[in-house]
This record gives structure tokens, sequence and C-alpha cells, in this order.
């Protein structure tokens, strides 16, 4: 398995490797562990809409001995110790989730297609992933106005928390 520097992307396969190497360490450990995948994970194993992404966004349970896991495979495979993250669990609001590996010891779950977009567009950041990702929803839920984006926004975010940048931002992408 190849190593990886700090700001380096990792592809899906890897991700999907890593993952299985998380669930070995559990198994380890006798202990069965749940994950909820977010961002450009999503994006890379859920949708297939790129190949890969900066790092893994997720929340997990049981939070310590999951947390420990990660940390034991970042360190036998040369991985930032932060390689699955919990930064996102600050962002997110009651929403469904579906199954997409079933482990041994591990469960994967990702968010719909439409949570995901609401979080990505209450983000709003300009940068091209982020852009090419929202695009992609939007294409994917077949949405033609950017009312019809703020809809699914409001479905799980109140319209207090959507910041103008927001709504220029899905504005200009139905602009180009």
């Amino acid at each position: 398995m190849r190593k990886r520097n700090d700001g380096a992307k990792v592809k899906k396969s890897d991700i999907e490797q890593y993952l299985r190497l998380l669930n070995d360490e559990l198994c380890s450990i006798s202990v069965k562990g749940e994950v909820c995948l977010y961002g450009g994970a999503v994006m890379c194993l859920a949708f297939d809409a790129r190949p890969a992404t900066k790092d893994v966004d997720a929340v997990f349970q049981p939070t310590r001995e999951v947390r420990e896991a990660i940390a034991r495979v970042a360190a036998k495979n040369g991985l930032p110790h932060d390689w699955i993250n919990d930064a996102v669990k600050g962002f997110l609001v009651p929403h469904e989730q579906h199954l997409l590996l079933d482990l041994p010891c591990l469960k994967v779950f990702v968010p719909t297609a439409d949570y995901l977009l609401a979080m990505k567009a209450l983000a709003a950041r300009v940068d091209a992933t982020d852009k090419v990702d929202v695009r992609f929803l939007i294409k994917k839920l077949e949405l033609a106005s950017p009312g019809e984006v703020f809809r699914v926004v409001e479905k799980y975010y109140p319209h207090s928390r959507i910041k103008p940048a927001t709504q220029f931002f899905i504005e200009e992408l139905f602009e180009s």
C-alpha cells in the first residue's frame, strides 16, 4: 500500500482499503463500529463523481474505540493521523442514511444526495472541487433552478443559517 503525504489526495480504492483495514482493527478488539461518511468521500464512493478526495469526513461510534482504531490504521499505513476526521460533526442535523458497506465489525453509512447537497451548499466554498460536487448533485437530483436548490437546503437547515454567500454561490452556478 502506498504511503501518503499530508495534503495528498486519497483515491476511492484506497478509501475502501483503509475502511476494510479499520474493520480488521475493530475485529481485533471485538468492537462493532459504525461510520457515516460525508463530503468528498461520499462523492467518490457512493456517487462515483470523482476519483479522489483530500480527506475522509465522518462521524463514528463508539467514538473512543473507532478513533483508536483509525490511529492504528494511520500508523501502519503512513497516513495522516486525521485521515478520517470528525470535524464535520458540528454541521450535522438529523438526516437519512443508507448502508454503503456492511463488514463484519464495521458498518459504513452515507447520507442521501439531497442532504449532501444541502451541506455543500450551506458551506458555500467556492473552490473548484465543491463547485463540481454541487453541480453534480444538482444534476443527480434533477433540480432546475436556484429556488429548487434552496428548498432542499431549507429542508435541513433553517433559513437563518443560510448565509448570503450560499445564495450567491447557488445563483452563480445556474448563471454559468
